[in-house]
């Protein structure tokens, strides 16, 4: 089998008559897009109601009760997109498809109004003879024809295999796992840490390695996609076996451009044998809609009555692509991301949204010298209802490890050896006081083994977090492991150029590694270990595998130290 193969390979993919005046129809769309939003006004958009009417208006979707299509209608196998398992809970999980016989057409080759009844079940083992649960569900038209199923009546902390059915189709087989019972004595858990898979920088050779690996779950912590346009070759992947579609060559901006782009990205084979491996946990950063965007600012300052309606198709597409439950579907272009997790007594996971509720970037954004506007008490990067939600979490956590899956470098990162250096202000460091905030309710709830997750930067990085970050000396209040990306930059270097000025400037960081690749993490009673896993290039496929570093704190005694 040839790895990241789409489904539709070889001389270039013909579109249907719908899928050529849909892509045709891109800049009027746009126009209707900045009409809709002139007549809303921003304090009107604002409201949930309008900004739902505002998607409503923009990808006319359907408000009547759609006809069932029939399943002889499903000529060709409609599970190109593979399946999908996430938010894993004691006594259930969600189950996730997407019927898509043809994915890189709009409606995914599917009738534009409709419903198709999809068989699903979960069985305790492979080969189905002993099946849990079982049952139909309904992919409507109006979300793609995605299908989220919440799996119930299972039994905690252990392995589950599923998949679905339509017509004569029958999908891949997912594999999942649900969560210990609560309060239940856990030995150990091993999961892994991915972000950052830009299609066009390469191939997602990772993925194959990381299905190989044996983890309890997957936490994506964002940019699961990218809404740069991809060429006909797949950017840097350079296909000669096959043509992608002109309809990709273009930045996501409607409803129907979010769709196609998760079309392309799970039709890579290394990522569908991830996901179907484990179930994920996931969260989104800025490139599922828009580069840098902060709240309902876009990355050029523009009207924010026009960006959310961006926002809210992308959000809409997210959901949609995600094994996600009811409860996190969008309103409008508001959807509620953050949630928690518990792995018996042994581990709370805290899953933040720093975009969404965020305070504009500082000084215009990117590396600046810090100053009174970046050190503004009032600036938050998680906004005030989710800062309480997770003070109040760590305040009744009774957890041996508290882990905060989030986006962006919670660390301070100078980039100078000079006393006062530029910061990201894209990072915590561009929001210090949401920073200190956290982390003195970490020192309220007495909190001894605080770890946090973070993706974005591209990089490998391992991070004591200290109390004062400008005093080495100062008490270490948690660990920080920083997940390079899955292609994200290309395939990088062991040591980039600026490796030694930033392991001089930072003496809290204790690794940086500019490769591709991922991390696994290990808790116990004793300890967390992270070890950083790289690969040698992702511009061509099938790279070997690497341990770069081993990391190791001692629960009760938080700081890093290389095994």
């Amino acid at each position: 089998m040839h790895a990241n193969r789409p489904p539709s390979p070889g001389t270039p993919i013909p579109l249907t008559q719908r899928a050529r005046g849909e892509h045709m129809a891109h800049d009027s769309h746009q126009r209707a897009i900045r009409a809709a939003a002139a007549r809303l006004g921003r304090r009107r958009f604002l409201t949930v109601t309008a900004a739902a009417a505002a998607l409503a208006f923009t990808t006319n979707l359907p408000v009547a009760q759609a006809a069932q299509v029939s399943p002889h209608a499903l000529a060709d196998n409609p599970f190109t997109l593979g399946v999908a398992s996430g938010d894993p809970l004691p006594d259930a999980v969600v189950l996730w498809t997407r019927l898509a016989p043809r994915p890189y057409e709009p409606g995914n080759g599917l009738p534009e109004e409709g419903t198709v009844k999809v068989g699903w079940e979960i069985a305790r083992d492979e080969r189905f003879q002993r099946v849990a649960r079982r049952g139909t569900a309904s992919a409507h038209a109006e979300f793609n024809y995605t299908v989220h199923v919440d799996a119930k009546g299972l039994e905690p902390d252990r392995v589950y295999w599923y998949r679905f059915r339509a017509g004569s189709w029958t999908s891949p087989v997912g594999r999942t796992r649900t969560t210990p019972a609560t309060g239940a004595k856990v030995r150990d858990i091993r999961f892994g840490l991915v972000s950052c898979q830009a299609y066009h920088d390469g191939y997602f050779t990772a993925y194959r390695h990381l299905a190989g690996e044996d983890l309890d779950a997957v936490f994506h912590v964002g940019d699961y996609q990218y809404e740069y346009a991809v060429t006909a070759v797949g950017g840097a992947r350079n296909y000669t076996d096959r043509t992608l579609p002109a309809l990709f060559n273009t930045e996501t901006m409607t409803l129907e451009d979010y769709r196609l782009r998760y079309a392309l990205y799970k039709s890579d084979e290394d990522l569908q044998a991830a996901h179907a491996a484990f179930p994920w946990y996931v969260t989104w950063d800025d490139h599922e809609t828009e580069n840098n965007y902060a709240g309902d600012t876009d990355e050029k300052d523009g009207p924010p009555e026009e960006f959310l309606i961006r926002r809210a198709a992308a959000y809409r597409a997210y959901w949609e692509n995600m094994p996600l439950r009811m409860p996190q579907r969008p309103d409008g272009a508001d959807m509620r991301l953050y949630r928690r997790f518990h792995y018996g007594k042994l581990a709370q996971f805290d899953i933040l949204d720093t975009r969404q509720y965020r305070s504009n970037q500082a000084y215009g954004d990117g590396w600046q010298y810090p100053g009174p506007e970046s050190e503004d008490p009032s600036r938050t990067l998680t906004g005030a209802a989710q800062e309480r939600w997770l003070l109040d979490g760590f305040q009744r956590s009774t957890a041996t490890w508290n882990v905060l899956p989030q986006q962006v470098t919670f660390s301070q990162r100078k980039n100078t050896t000079a006393a006062r250096s530029k910061l990201s202000m894209d990072s915590w460091d561009g929001y210090p006081a949401s920073r200190e905030r956290i982390l003195a309710g970490v020192e309220r709830a007495g909190l001894a083994n605080f770890v946090v997750l973070t993706g974005d930067v591209h990089v490998h990085y391992a991070f004591d977090i200290k109390k004062d970050f400008d005093d080495p000396d100062s008490r270490t209040l948690g660990v920080e492991f920083v997940g390079t990306s899955i292609s994200s930059g290309k395939d990088g270097a062991d040591k980039p150029a600026n490796w030694a000025t930033y392991m001089d400037a930072n003496p809290h960081m204790k690794f940086y590694n500019g490769r591709r690749g991922y991390v696994t993490v290990s808790l116990d009673e004793q300890r967390a270990q992270a070890d950083y896993k790289t690969v040698s290039a992702v511009t061509t496929p099938n790279a070997p595998l690497t341990t770069a570093a081993s990391f190791v704190s001692e629960a009760g005694n938080p700081g890093l130290k290389q095994v």
